[in-house]
């Protein structure tokens, strides 16, 4: 029975109603999110019906938030993230001092104590890893300077947050709570210092070990252990590994150096990227990542009371405006202060407009402490949800506010700073959302083993093309080489206007992501009506997935190969497999000269 098994119960309703909200919000041109989070206010306890066990959805979601981070540090390196110290370290410092700042005064306004308002203050400070990340991956300028930037800049706000929950106990008799009884003598006592003190260079040694666990024995120790799985040819025992190696990693260092879960897992990520496997690790943790990110926003919904949008409004609106206007705006200073383009401070200031999990486990501690007041944490909640489905608003006023052009200028005032060649090699900057001058063109998808072969022959045939990739670091030599390429996700309305699909004579589908593929597919069908559009397929699942949204030429791997094996062995024509005949018929007219081969290209 549903009430004997609270776990599955929570999974299938939490995934279930985010997947119904979620479309609905889809429909009506929202952000997803808003459909999750909705989700989760409806199987809160805030509301009629169903209630999921809360504990248990926040665990949850804790996994997301692991498997999230372990993503992030996959393609990231350390170089990367000491390259951005600088600038990360003093400006996540200085915008948490002054998001407590802005906190503390909107609690004076409202009659709290001075260690409430320090406490709330603090919860406003942090943004949420998902938002974040979710926000930069789905644009791919993760791996960009704003976004190294950005992921910086959390790390900093993450370390603070674990040394602000591991002081806070033994604070709380200082900013008006109760002291547990665990926080006092011990450790502190027996060496005759204070517990205050005692406390944080304890958790400072912890730290320090973690990191330097890792980046020595981690650096040598992961990789080999991923090689050696994947030599055994198990692609199952391999996915196992890489889960298997995040989620230990993470809880380990939680349970060993009082490292957050999110922290622990960046870390596992960031050493195991010394692997060339580090690529397949992200793609098979992909599928449990978003669907675990989905139950953290389920999550969020279900911490939220509806009430407390009656009982106090104008507190809601002033905490959300701290989070929103107030450490934006400081963010945006501290990044324009270190002479940074302003599309950067922008990009860093809509990033951290939001607030969650180490929000909700801070306050929520600080009212077990007794140094907030009840409404504090109903506060927060009603911030963090209001923030989070606002932030990808902010951030989709952001991509219209580049793709008009005053990015160009960002990309001018980047161009008196560095000469022609260092330019060139960054393709994922503003310069790059540059709309194309070519007409009559072929739009090349993907430089992989397949989209490079693509390239060249288009090159060798003269004609005109460009390139669409998804990574800027395989994007970086290409337009070092001079062909034109374009940083980002093919079938976004902004790179569909970039690339001048109305004028393109062909769209060339090298990406094995049918999904992707498809809304490419349909979006380009829908602007250019005559374009001829070839596609690559997995599976015969994928052909007619892929021709039912318009594309008219799709091949097959697997089929491709057995034709070339049959030539190869016993010559002549080889026989056309019965599912790729969904595409047969536009392949057979391609051939006979529905369109140019330029430079010998294959079909």
């Amino acid at each position: 029975m549903p009430h004997d098994t609270p776990l599955i119960t929570t999974i299938v309703a939490g995934l279930g109603l985010a997947f119904v909200f979620g479309f609905l919000a889809q429909r009506l041109r929202l952000p997803t999110i808003a459909g999750y989070l909705v989700a989760g206010v409806v199987i809160g306890p805030f509301t009629p019906g169903y209630v999921a066990d809360q504990r248990l959805a926040g665990e949850l979601a804790e996994l997301g938030v692991i498997l999230l981070m372990f993503g992030v540090g996959l393609h990231f390196s350390l170089k990367d993230l000491l390259a951005v110290r600088a600038i990360a370290v003093p400006g996540a410092i200085g915008q948490i001092a002054a998001a407590t700042l802005l906190g503390m005064g909107l609690a004076w306004l409202l009659g709290w104590s001075v260690g409430a308002g320090f406490v709330f203050g603090l919860a406003l400070s942090v943004a949420s890893t998902v938002v974040l990340l979710r926000a930069l991956q789905e644009r791919r300028i993760v791996e960009t300077e704003r976004g190294r930037i950005a992921v910086g800049w959390l790390i900093v706000e993450d370390i603070a947050m674990v040394l602000t929950l591991v002081l806070l106990p033994p604070l709380a008799g200082m900013l008006g709570g109760t002291v547990p009884a665990e926080s006092t003598g011990g450790l502190a006592a027996s060496f005759g210092f204070t517990s205050i003190w005692a406390t944080l260079g304890l958790t400072a040694v912890k730290i320090a070990a973690f990191v330097t666990l890792m980046l020595v024995f981690g650096r040598k120790l992961i990789p080999w252990l991923l090689h050696a799985v994947a030599h055994s040819g198990s692609r199952e025992l391999f996915r196992l590994s890489v889960l298997a190696l995040a989620l230990g990693v993470a809880y380990g260092s939680s349970a060993l150096f009082g490292v957050s879960f999110a922290l622990g897992a960046f870390f596992a990520g960031m050493v195991m990227a010394e692997s060339p496997l580090s690529t397949q690790a992200a793609r098979e943790t992909l599928p449990l990542r978003d669907a675990f990110a989905v139950l953290f926003f389920v999550s969020v919904g279900m911490l939220f009371d509806p009430a407390a949008l009656l009982q106090a409004p104008i507190g809601v609106i002033a905490t959300f405006l701290v989070i929103v206007l107030g450490k934006s705006v400081v963010a945006y200073l501290i990044v324009i202060g270190f002479r940074y383009p302003r599309a950067t401070a922008l990009t860093i200031a809509v990033s951290l407009a939001q607030i969650g999990e180490f929000s909700f486990i801070l306050i929520v501690l600080g009212r077990q402490l007794g140094i907030v007041p009840e409404g504090a944490q109903d506060l927060v909640v009603a911030g963090a949800l209001v923030s989070i489905l606002v932030n990808p608003l902010l951030f989709l006023a952001l991509d219209r506010w580049q793709h008009r052009g005053e990015a160009k200028a960002e990309a001018a005032e980047a161009a008196e700073k560095a000469d022609s060649e260092a330019a060139a090699t960054k393709p994922d900057d503003e310069a790059a959302a540059a709309p194309t001058a070519l007409a009559g063109h072929a739009v090349l998808v993907g430089h992989g083993r397949v989209g490079r072969r693509v390239a060249e022959a288009l090159k060798a045939g003269g004609q005109a093309f460009l390139v669409i990739e998804a990574e800027a670091d395989a994007a970086a030599p290409l337009a070092a080489a001079g062909i034109e390429t374009h940083v980002g996700t093919a079938g976004e309305p902004g790179m569909l206007e970039r690339i001048n699909l109305a004028g393109a004579r062909w769209v060339i589908s090298a990406i094995p992501d049918a999904f992707e593929a498809g809304a490419l597919i349909e979006r380009a069908r829908s602007a250019n009506p005559n374009v001829r559009i070839v596609a690559r397929a997995a599976g015969p699942e994928a052909v007619d997935y892929l021709k039912g949204l318009g594309a008219d030429v799709i091949l097959v791997g697997e089929e491709e190969i057995a034709a070339g094996m049959i030539r190869a062995t016993i010559g002549g024509a080889a026989p056309t497999p019965p599912r790729a005949a969904a595409a047969g018929s536009s392949a057979s007219a391609t051939a006979s000269g529905g369109m140019a081969d330029p430079g010998g290209l294959e079909h």
